[in-house]
C-alpha cells in the first residue's frame, strides 16, 4: 500500500500550529511525569521465561485474576470472510483531499457549522466582523465530542450537545498578531470554548440532521458558573478572590472527549488546561512550583495573553485558578436553566473522558484517561446506585452518584519475559501482549489510601498520588468505554514518540514500542465480567500503523485485508457490537485522519475498515454511530503550518475561496423506499 507524502514539513503527526493552540506545545517539552515508578522487568526480576511466566501466574493467582481474556484470540482466517453486520461498506482509501470521503453510494452533509446561529438574535456568522457577544450565540470553534439525546420515540428530534476543545486565532482571525492579541478577539475567544446543546431535526427521507431554534439551545462558555461538587468542594486550594468560597467556578475549557450517562446527562473532560495559565515562574516556593510543572504550568507568558486581560489566567495574581480546571465536568441538556457542575472525586488530570458502566448492584463505575504522554488510566466506583427512569428527580440523584465513592488507578502487569518486549513491537512467544492488572485506591471521600497525602491533596494533584502508589505509566490514553453488551473496556492509546528516549521508560507490554508513533487500541475485562472488581485481565487489540509494518497487529486479522491507522483517539460502538475508532495525527502515515469500524468477534475480528476521511489538516472528533446515520465533529480542518487566516489551506466546508470552518457531518445512505441501515 503505498501513501500520500506529508502535506508539511513540520512532524509525521501533526502540524506545528495544532500544536501551539491545541496543547501548548505538550510534544516539545519534557512529559510532566519524572517519577521512576517500576517497571514490569524490575518488578519480576531477571528471570529465564518460565520463572518469568510461573511468577507472573503466582501474582494473578494472588489476585483472583485470569492472566489472560476470556475466549481465544481470533486465529487468521483463509480467505476474506464476508462483512459482519454494520461493516459491509467499500472502504474508503487514505487519501490528502480537502474533503470529507465517504463509501460509494453514501451521501454526505454539514450539520452545524462554527459561528452558526445557536440562541435568539444570534446574527449571521461574518468572519472579518465577529464580535465577542455574538460569539456567544453561536456556534463554538473546533468542536470535539458529541453526543445526540432523542426527543422523541422515533429520533426525529434530538439534542445534540458537542465540547469545543480549544480556539486557533490565527485561523480565525486575519493579521492576527499572536504577541499583541486584541481584548476583543481574546473575548471572543473565551466565548468559543466550552459546549453547544442545540436542538435538531431529521428528515424522514434522508436521515440528514438540522439545526433549530429551540428552548433547549444553550451555550456554554468561559462565563459560565459551574458549581463544584464532591470532597474537594470549598478546599482552600479551590478558593480564589473571586471565589473565596471554593465552589464556584466560571466555565470550562479545552474539553476533548465525553460521554452520556445512563440517566442522559453528559460528562465532558477538560484537558490540556496547563496552556492557558501564565507567569508560574514567579512561584518560589518549590514545592508548589514542583506540582505546576507535574501538570505542565510552567513558563511565562502564555501563547494566548489572556493573562493581560483577566488575573485569574494569571499564577502569579490568582495561583489557585488552575486548580479549578482539569475536572470532569457534567451537564443536563435536559434542563436549560440548569447550572453544570465539576466533580472532583473523579481527581484533576489531563480528562480526555469519562464513560460509565453500572454494576449489578446499581452502583455506578466511571473510566478515565489521562491524555499526555507516561500518564495513568483511573476507575471510580460510587457508594451510591443509580435510580432508575428519565424523571428530573431520577436526574438530579444521579448526578450526585460520581460526589462519592473511591477513586483507583490502574496497574498493567505483562505476562512474558521482558527480553521478549524489546521495543521492535514483535509479538512474545505467546502470540499476544497481554496480561493481568489491578485497581490501586487512591482516595474515598476525606479518607486518602496515599501516604503523605491528605484526600483534598490526592483529588486537586491526582497525578502526584498516582506517581506515589506505583500506576502504569501509558502511551497517551485516550477515548475509554465499555462495551455496551459484553461490558469489556477499549482504550484508545494515541501515542509516545518519547518512549525509550534517554531518561524515559522504555517498552513495556501494554507499551511495546519505542518511539510509539502510531499508537495501540487496549482491551480489558474486569474479573469475572464485575465492573466493581479490582482485578482485570487486558490484551492489546490493535497495534496501530501501516499494516506492512511488522510492528503492527490487528487481532491476528490478515494484515494485507486491513486499512492503516494511526493515532486512535475517540471510541464508539454501533448495535451490531462492533468498535468504531476516529483518528488523530494520522499524517504520521502521510495520510488524513478518518473513522474505522472494526467486529470485534468472529472470523472478522480485527478486520479494521477505513469509513471516511476528513479534510486536508483536520481531525476527525465525536463519532456517533447510529443505525441510519454516522456523525463526526470535523476539527481543525486546514489547520497545516504555513497556513493562516490570510492563507488558508483548505476551503471546505463551504468552497470557493470561504475560510475554513469546524463542523458537524451527518453521512448516511440513501435506500430504494427512503433510509438504509449503515453497513447494512
Amino acid at each position: 500500500m503505498k501513501f500520500l507524502p506529508l502535506l508539511t514539513g513540520h512532524s509525521p503527526s501533526r502540524a506545528s500550529v495544532t500544536c501551539t493552540y491545541r496543547c501548548g506545545d505538550a510534544c516539545f517539552h519534557d512529559a510532566p511525569n519524572t517519577s521512576d515508578n517500576p517497571t514490569f522487568a524490575e518488578v519480576l526480576g531477571a528471570v529465564s521465561r518460565r520463572g518469568a511466566l510461573k511468577a507472573t501466574a503466582v501474582v494473578a493467582l494472588a489476585a483472583g485474576t485470569p492472566i489472560a481474556l476470556a475466549g481465544p484470540a481470533s486465529a487468521a482466517p483463509a480467505g476474506r470472510p464476508k462483512p459482519p453486520p454494520g461493516t459491509d461498506y467499500q472502504r474508503v482509501e487514505p487519501n490528502t483531499l480537502d474533503a470529507v470521503v465517504v463509501p460509494e453510494g453514501y451521501r454526505q452533509g454539514i450539520v452545524i457549522r462554527w459561528g452558526d446561529a445557536v440562541l435568539p438574535g444570534a446574527p449571521e456568522f461574518d468572519f472579518d466582523h465577529q464580535t465577542a457577544d455574538a460569539q456567544a450565540k453561536q456556534f463554538g470553534y473546533n468542536c470535539d465530542f458529541a453526543a445526540l439525546l432523542p426527543l422523541d420515540r422515533w429520533g426525529l428530534s434530538s439534542l445534540l450537545v458537542t465540547n469545543h476543545e480549544y480556539t486557533s486565532e490565527e485561523f480565525m482571525f486575519r493579521g492576527y498578531d499572536r504577541n499583541n492579541p486584541t481584548e476583543e478577539q481574546v473575548k471572543i475567544a473565551w466565548a468559543a470554548h466550552g459546549l453547544t446543546v442545540v436542538q435538531v431535526s431529521r428528515r424522514r427521507d434522508t436521515g440528514h440532521l438540522r439545526p433549530k431554534m429551540s428552548r433547549y439551545n444553550r451555550r456554554i462558555t468561559l462565563h459560565t458558573p459551574f458549581k463544584v461538587t464532591g470532597p474537594a468542594a470549598g478546599s482552600d486550594l479551590l478558593k480564589t478572590a473571586v471565589d473565596p468560597t471554593g465552589t464556584v467556578v466560571l466555565g470550562t475549557m479545552n474539553n476533548c472527549a465525553g460521554g452520556v450517562t445512563p440517566w442522559g446527562t453528559i460528562l465532558s473532560g477538560e484537558e490540556n488546561i496547563n496552556q492557558y495559565f501564565g507567569n508560574a515562574d514567579t512561584v518560589t516556593d518549590p514545592a508548589k512550583r514542583k506540582r505546576y510543572a507535574r501538570y505542565g504550568i510552567n513558563g511565562t507568558a502564555t501563547t494566548r495573553k489572556w493573562e493581560r486581560f483577566d488575573a485569574r489566567w494569571d499564577i502569579a495574581r490568582e495561583p489557585n485558578e488552575a486548580h479549578r480546571f482539569g475536572w470532569v465536568i457534567e451537564l443536563d441538556p435536559n434542563d436549560p436553566d440548569s447550572t453544570p457542575v465539576k466533580h472532583t472525586h473523579l481527581g484533576r488530570f489531563k480528562h480526555e473522558t469519562a464513560n460509565i458502566r453500572v454494576a449489578k448492584d446499581g452502583r455506578v463505575v466511571a473510566y478515565s484517561g489521562d491524555d499526555e504522554r507516561f500518564e495513568y488510566i483511573y476507575k471510580f466506583i460510587s457508594k451510591g446506585r443509580m435510580k432508575r427512569g428519565d424523571s428530573a428527580h431520577a436526574r438530579r440523584h444521579n448526578m450526585t452518584l460520581l460526589d462519592d465513592g473511591t477513586l483507583y488507578v490502574g496497574r498493567f502487569t505483562g505476562d512474558s519475559p521482558a527480553a521478549e518486549i524489546d521495543g521492535t513491537g514483535k509479538l512474545p512467544s505467546d502470540g499476544e501482549f497481554d496480561g493481568s492488572g489491578e485497581w490501586i485506591p487512591l482516595a474515598s471521600g476525606k479518607k486518602s489510601f496515599v501516604d503523605g497525602m491528605t484526600a483534598e491533596e490526592v483529588y486537586v494533584f491526582t497525578r502526584e498520588a498516582a506517581d506515589r502508589v506505583g500506576a502504569t505509566k501509558m502511551d497517551r490514553p485516550e477515548d475509554i468505554q465499555a462495551h455496551p453488551r459484553t461490558g469489556r473496556i477499549y482504550c484508545a492509546l494515541s501515542n509516545n514518540v518519547d518512549r525509550g528516549k534517554p531518561g524515559k521508560e522504555g517498552a513495556t507490554e501494554p507499551n511495546p514500542r519505542l518511539n510509539n508513533k502510531h499508537g495501540q487500541v487496549l482491551e480489558f475485562e474486569e474479573r469475572r465480567g464485575d465492573a466493581l472488581a479490582l482485578t482485570f485481565s487486558w490484551r492489546l487489540f490493535l497495534v496501530c500503523g501501516d499494516p506492512a509494518s511488522p510492528d503492527t497487529y490487528f487481532a491476528g486479522f490478515p494484515k494485507d485485508q486491513v486499512s492503516p491507522i494511526s493515532s486512535p483517539d475517540n471510541v464508539a460502538f454501533d448495535k451490531h457490537g462492533n468498535l468504531w475508532i476516529s483518528t488523530d495525527s494520522a499524517g504520521a502515515l502521510g495520510i488524513n485522519d478518518g473513522l474505522y469500524s472494526v467486529p470485534l468477534e468472529g472470523r472478522n475480528r480485527g478486520e479494521l475498515k477505513l469509513f471516511l476521511t476528513v479534510p486536508r489538516g483536520a481531525e476527525t472528533c465525536g463519532p456517533i454511530v447510529e443505525e441510519k446515520i454516522v456523525t463526526v465533529c470535523v476539527q481543525h480542518p486546514g489547520e497545516v503550518d504555513g497556513a493562516n487566516a490570510d492563507k488558508p489551506a483548505s476551503h471546505w466546508p463551504d468552497g470557493g475561496e470561504t475560510q475554513p470552518r469546524p463542523s458537524v457531518v451527518a453521512v448516511w445512505k440513501p435506500g430504494r423506499h427512503g433510509l438504509s441501515d449503515i453497513g447494512s
